[in-house]
C-alpha cells in the first residue's frame, strides 16, 4: 500500500485521538492538528493526500483554512467534518475546493472505508494524468521509447531547457541516445524551422577540424578550390550539436570558446567577419569535469558548455524500458525484412532483461535485427541471441529451457499495463461503464472494446 499521508484537524481532543486510532493501522502516515495555526503549520511543512478538517476550529474557520490548502497544494483533497451542516455550509465548502463534508458525529467503522474510497479515486486519477502524460510523450517524442522514471526526468528536463537558448551538455555512455535528446531538444525549441547541424570532434583529425568548424576561402590552403561554409555557420539560427566533444584539440579548444563568447568567425583564409546565431549542444562518453582536472580539457570551455546538464543514464539502469524499446525497434524491422508475421519467444524477454547490455540501446537495436534476420519460420527464440542466452541461463539454471516455443506477440506488455490499469478503475467504479469512460478519457464505445479484448470483469 501508498503510504498516504493525511491530517487530521480537530479542536476537540477526543475527536482527534478517535480518528487517529480508527485510521491507524492501515499503512498510513497520521498527523494530527488541535487549531488552525498548527494545521497552517504542518501544511507549509508538507503536502498531505488527505486532510479531515473540522469546519469550526476555534481560532480560524475551517472555509479560510481550505482555501490555503488549496492555495498551496491543489491536488490535496479535503473533507469538511462538521456538527452543523446546512445547504449552504455544504455549498460554500464545496465551492471552495473540498472534495466533500461529513456530519458529526462520525460513524468510525465506515470512515475506513469512507478515507480508503478516496484515497483510491485520489490514485486512480494520478494514474491517468500519467498515462495521459505518457500518450503525449509518445506523441511528441516519437523517436524516445520508454516509461522508466529515469526516462520522465530528462524529458522533464528537457521540457524546460528547450524554449531557451543555453548551452546542454549531455553526458551518457555510448549509445544511450544522446543526438535523439539533442534533436528533440531542437525540436521543441524556437528554432525548430531552423537547421540541426552535426559535428563528430572524434571523427575529425585536430587539422581538419577548424576547416569544418569555421569553413574557408577559395585558395585557404592547397586543395581549397571553392569557398565553404562551416558546420558553426550551416546552423545558423539554429542548432549545432557536437558530438564527442571530449576528443576536440585542446588547440581548437581556444578558437571554438572565442566563437562562443563573440557569436562572430572568420573563415579560414577570410578577411570578412560574420554574425552567427546558434545554440551549441554539446555531448560526450567521458567525465569532461574529470579531463578538466587533468589538463586535457579546457575548464573556461566546460563552463561554457555546461550551463545545463542532462545525464542520461545507461540501459542496465532503466531495465523497466526493454520492452518497450524491443517491441518499438521489431516492428522496424518487420517492415523493413518483410516479417509481418514474427513473433518472439516468451524466454527471450527474460534472456534480454537479464542482460547488462554495455552498449546499451544502440546494442539490443542490433541484436534485434540480427535475430529478425537470422531467425527461422514465425518465431524468435532465445537462440538467436547468443551470448546473451548464456548470461540468462547462468543466472536461471535449467529452468530456462522450458518455454522456448511459448511464443507470444510483443505488445503483450502493454497489453498488460493497460488491462491491469483499466481493470482497477472499472473496479472502483463497481463496473458502471460511462462512469469508468470518463475516468479513463475514452468514449463508452472504446471502453466497451477493451473490456471485450481484454477480458475484464464489470463487477
Amino acid at each position: 500500500m501508498n503510504s498516504y499521508r493525511i491530517l487530521i484537524a480537530d479542536d476537540e481532543e477526543n475527536i482527534r485521538e478517535a480518528l487517529r486510532e480508527a485510521l491507524g493501522g492501515h499503512g498510513y502516515s497520521l498527523d494530527t492538528a488541535k487549531n488552525g495555526e498548527e494545521a497552517l503549520n504542518f501544511i507549509q511543512k508538507q503536502n498531505y493526500h488527505l486532510i479531515l478538517l473540522d469546519l469550526v476550529l476555534g481560532d480560524q474557520d475551517g472555509i479560510q483554512v481550505l482555501r490555503q490548502v488549496k492555495t498551496k497544494s491543489p491536488q490535496t483533497e479535503v473533507v469538511i467534518m462538521t456538527a452543523y451542516a446546512t445547504v449552504e455550509t455544504a455549498v460554500e465548502a464545496l465551492r471552495e475546493g473540498a472534495y466533500d463534508y461529513i456530519t458529526k458525529p462520525i460513524q468510525l467503522k465506515r470512515l475506513r472505508s469512507y478515507v480508503q474510497r478516496i484515497l483510491r479515486a485520489t490514485q486512480l486519477e494520478e494514474e491517468n494524468k500519467r498515462l495521459r502524460l505518457q500518450l503525449r510523450r509518445e506523441r511528441e517524442y516519437q523517436s524516445i521509447v520508454g516509461c522508466s522514471m529515469a526516462l520522465m526526468e530528462i524529458l522533464d528536463l528537457v521540457d524546460q531547457v528547450a524554449p531557451t537558448d543555453v548551452p546542454v551538455l549531455i553526458e551518457g555512455e555510448t549509445g544511450t541516445g544522446k543526438e535523439l535528446i539533442a534533436r528533440a531538444i531542437h525540436q521543441r525549441s524556437h528554432r525548430c524551422r531552423g537547421p540541426f547541424v552535426t559535428m563528430n570532434c572524434g571523427a575529425l583529425p585536430a587539422e581538419l577540424f577548424e576547416s569544418e568548424l569555421f569553413g574557408y576561402e577559395r585558395g585557404a590552403f592547397t586543395g581549397a578550390h571553392n569557398r565553404k561554409k562551416g558546420r558553426f555557420e550551416l546552423a545558423h539560427e539554429g542548432t549545432l550539436f557536437l558530438d564527442e566533444v571530449a576528443e576536440m584539440a585542446l588547440s581548437s579548444q581556444v578558437d571554438f570558446l572565442r566563437l562562443l563568447e563573440e557569436g562572430r568567425l572568420q573563415r579560414l583564409g577570410g578577411t570578412e567577419t560574420h554574425l552567427v546565431d546558434v545554440r551549441v549542444i554539446a555531448a560526450t562518453n567521458k567525465d569532461l569535469a574529470h579531463l578538466c582536472g587533468q589538463e586535457r580539457f579546457r575548464e573556461d570551455l566546460y563552463f561554457r558548455l555546461n550551463v545545463v546538464r542532462i545525464d542520461l543514464p545507461p540501459l542496465r539502469e532503466r531495465k523497466e524500458d526493454i520492452p518497450l524499446l524491443v517491441e518499438h525497434f521489431l516492428n522496424q524491422f518487420r517492415e523493413k525484412y518483410g516479417r509481418a508475421n514474427l513473433r518472439i519467444a516468451k524466454t527471450v524477454m527474460d534472456v534480454l532483461m537479464a542482460y547488462d547490455w554495455p552498449g546499451n540501446i544502440r546494442e539490443l537495436k542490433n541484436s534485434l535485427e540480427r535475430s529478425v534476420v537470422l531467425s527461422r519460420g514465425k518465431g524468435i527464440t532465445p537462440e538467436s541471441f547468443g551470448h546473451y542466452k548464456s548470461s540468462q541461463q547462468k543466472k536461471g539454471g535449467a529452468d530456462n529451457q522450458k518455454a522456448d516455443t511459448d511464443i507470444y506477440p510483443m505488445n503483450w506488455a502493454l497489453d498488460q499495463v493497460e488491462r491491469n490499469h483499466i481493470q482497477r478503475v472499472l473496479t472502483h467504479f463497481k463496473g458502471h461503464r460511462r462512469m469508468t469512460a470518463e475516468s479513463l478519457g475514452i468514449s463508452e464505445r472504446d471502453l466497451y472494446y477493451k473490456i471485450k479484448k481484454l477480458n475484464l470483469k464489470e463487477s
